[in-house]
């Protein structure tokens, strides 16, 4: 078989259709946004492919300019989907609006024609592609988020040092289909490509069918490092308030108390827990209930500070690990957290809410958070026991030394 352009072009067009089919069946259902522009990606890219294999056909129905709108449209859009798969993936990143953009752009100037202008619509379209390839070489090599960084640390080891690998290959891949893409759209801004434009465009066709395989390999080695940090939140997330559970909590807490001793640095724990939660069920009902709980964990998040650890412990139990906190931080947070409950309580549920708080310093001998949990939880029920609705401090503080 001769590996003309013709026979590159069908075989490219038989990979991708193989691929469209497959790649969703792999992935399943449901899947994540990222996962979709994936998708649509290898889907953009038959489709642009397709247009391209019929305008070369002999007896094609679809004209020299429908067919090479259609193409660019769908050649340039599969990249900008591409774009947006890994931002989903990687976080932001830079040249959002120049992406999707650039599609409807490409497109219509795929089609100039005129005196001397197909060479100068077919060499701008094709620097736009390039530019996007780059851009795509950008998005793989730019550096993460720190927030998200923080996040996805929280959850488990953090997945940049997973993902370096696919990252590095498909951004050097499309950096060098981005060089041999404008090496192309150069020779016809000079209209010199007569000698060289059926090897360029072989090039193009032959690395397309390399990176289409890279880019799968790295779609589904990004979808399962997504899955598997999907399901790592899930296990350690409470399903009605997004506040860690008591197991990740615990875990968590151990690596804060670590770091807290290492450096000299106070750390406090607050327990918290719904004043009259069972008359809230009783007279709203148990969706009522749920809804005050998730109204609750969200006004917890809304004052939480950077470092600060939130978890929900128990039915209507909740703990916050304050890191660098002395005796004065607790008092601030109730504070801050009083105000927005009050403010948002009645206009969304309807009703007034209100809890207890107790809290305890670190001392040299605690030996894990229970420790504290015990010390707070004492201090929880004084407040309780004084009518709710108030913040008491730890038996025994403050400490005789401090004690004037």
């Amino acid at each position: 078989m001769s590996l003309d352009t013709p026979t590159l072009l069908s075989l490219l067009l038989l990979e991708l259709l193989s691929l469209m089919v497959m790649l969703p069946l792999l992935m399943g259902s449901p899947v994540s946004r990222a996962a979709r522009f994936a998708q649509g990606y290898i889907a953009l890219q038959c489709v642009g492919w397709m247009a391209l294999w019929l305008r070369q056909a002999s007896g094609t129905p679809i004209s020299d300019g429908l067919g090479g709108f259609v193409a660019m449209l769908a050649l340039s859009a599969s990249l900008s989907a591409l774009w947006l798969a890994l931002r989903d993936w990687l976080g932001r990143r830079p040249g959002r609006w120049a992406m999707t953009g650039a599609p409807l752009v490409l497109a219509l100037a795929s089609v100039l024609d005129g005196s001397g202008a197909d060479h100068f619509g077919i060499a701008w379209s094709g620097l736009g592609l390039a530019l996007q390839m780059l851009a795509l070489a950008l998005a793989c090599s730019w550096p993460r988020e720190a927030e998200q960084k923080s996040l996805e640390s929280r959850h488990g080891t953090p997945i940049e040092h997973k993902d370096r690998a696919w990252r590095t290959l498909l951004g050097l891949g499309f950096g060098v289909m981005a060089g041999v893409t404008l090496l192309r759209c150069g020779l016809h801004f000079l209209e010199r490509e007569a000698g060289w434009e059926a090897a360029l465009t072989q090039a193009i066709i032959l690395g397309t069918h390399v990176m289409l395989l890279v880019s799968v390999l790295s779609i589904l080695v990004a979808w399962r490092g997504e899955t598997e940090l999907n399901l790592q939140r899930q296990a350690q997330t409470d399903a009605l308030t997004g506040l860690a559970n008591r197991r990740a909590f615990g875990s968590r807490s151990a690596e804060l108390i670590s770091l807290a001793r290492r450096h000299g640095e106070p750390l406090c724990l607050m327990m918290l827990d719904l004043d009259l939660f069972k008359k809230v069920n009783d007279d709203h009902g148990h969706e009522g209930g749920d809804r005050a709980l998730a109204l609750f964990a969200s006004c917890v998040q809304q004052v939480l500070r950077v470092g600060d650890l939130a978890g929900r412990v128990g039915g209507e139990e909740f703990c916050v690990l304050m890191a660098r906190s002395d005796a004065l931080g607790p008092h601030a947070m109730d504070a801050r957290l009083r105000a927005v409950l009050r403010a948002r309580a009645e206009p969304e549920l309807g009703f007034p809410l209100d809890y207890s708080a107790g809290w305890a310093l670190l001392r040299p001998g605690d030996r894990s958070v229970e420790d504290m949990m015990r010390r707070a939880d004492a201090a929880l029920y004084e407040a309780k026991r004084r009518g709710r609705g108030r913040l008491c401090d730890e038996p025994g503080w403050p400490p005789a030394e401090q004690t004037v």
